[in-house]
């Protein structure tokens, strides 16, 4: 079985992963970061390591018996308020072809028709399949521009987290809560994912997709010292701290080139 060390169970400062593999990715990707973008493909056998290691993350996942992250952990190189890093509209993707082919096809697997979704942290595209056919569609961004111009939304929200984590929505008001590569901006997380729980259905299933891409001048300090398998054990953390939650689950689904994907899921206990 593979082991994990995260970051928030390091003991000795610059302790690396025990993953020869990851670490050999990771290092690869960091001198890309730089650059804007991460396009490889993954050496042989590597991905298929990493989906089983994304598998039994959280099998055993020996989370501390107490909140170990510290204000530090949150803090951006940029630090004024979001409102003006995003008051220009970006109509790009974040993320490659091959990353949004992956995460619509886990969309297509596990979302149900008529049902209520949250898409957290919102922007003009929701990555969501063209099949899904949802009761509704609710945003919640930080650009009005972009969210109008977002055909799945039914309503949407602005509103910034990191200034107000509280969400404008009664309790038990969703079936799913969708947030696609913005969980490493968050610096109130637990309070996010405290509000996550609150309107989700019991039963209902919050899915965070994450790749490797971030804007570096708000992404928070803890993301940048460590990798993808940590960062879904903090994803996991979040949910864990928050409470009410089950069934929580890590799964990679990179195609194998480009941007990786994976997702962190986890379902509200029904009682």
């Amino acid at each position: 079985m593979f082991q994990v060390v995260p970051a928030i169970q390091r003991q000795v400062p610059g302790h690396q992963s025990g993953y020869s593999w990851a670490t050999r990715l990771e290092a690869r990707r960091r001198r890309q970061l730089r650059a804007g973008r991460f396009t490889m493909l993954w050496p042989f056998g590597a991905l298929e390591k990493r989906r089983r290691a994304f598998a039994e993350l959280f099998t055993n996942p020996n989370f501390p018996p107490s909140w170990p992250y510290t204000a530090s952990d949150f803090e951006r190189l940029d630090e004024s308020p979001d409102e003006l890093f995003y008051t220009q509209p970006r109509f790009v993707t974040h993320i490659d072809d091959d990353a949004i082919a992956a995460l619509k096809s886990f969309y297509g697997e596990t979302l149900r028709d008529g049902t209520d979704l949250l898409d957290l942290c919102s922007s003009w595209i929701s990555h969501l399949p063209e099949q899904y056919r949802p009761r509704q569609v609710v945003g919640l961004g930080l650009n009005d521009l972009e969210l109008k111009k977002n055909t799945r939304m039914d309503r949407w929200v602005v509103q910034n987290l990191n200034e107000n984590p509280v969400f404008p929505f009664a309790d038990d008001s969703f079936d799913y809560v969708t947030c696609v590569v913005s969980v490493d901006y968050l610096t109130k997380p637990l309070q996010v994912f405290r509000e996550i729980r609150r309107v989700l259905r019991p039963g209902g299933m919050a899915i965070i997709a994450q790749s490797n891409r971030c804007f570096m001048q708000k992404v928070i300090a803890i993301w940048l010292s460590t990798n993808d398998l940590e960062h879904a054990y903090i994803i996991g953390s979040y949910f864990h701290y928050a409470g009410g939650f089950e069934n929580l689950l890590a799964r990679d689904i990179s195609r194998g080139r480009g941007d990786p994907m994976f997702v962190v899921t986890a379902t509200k206990q029904r009682t």
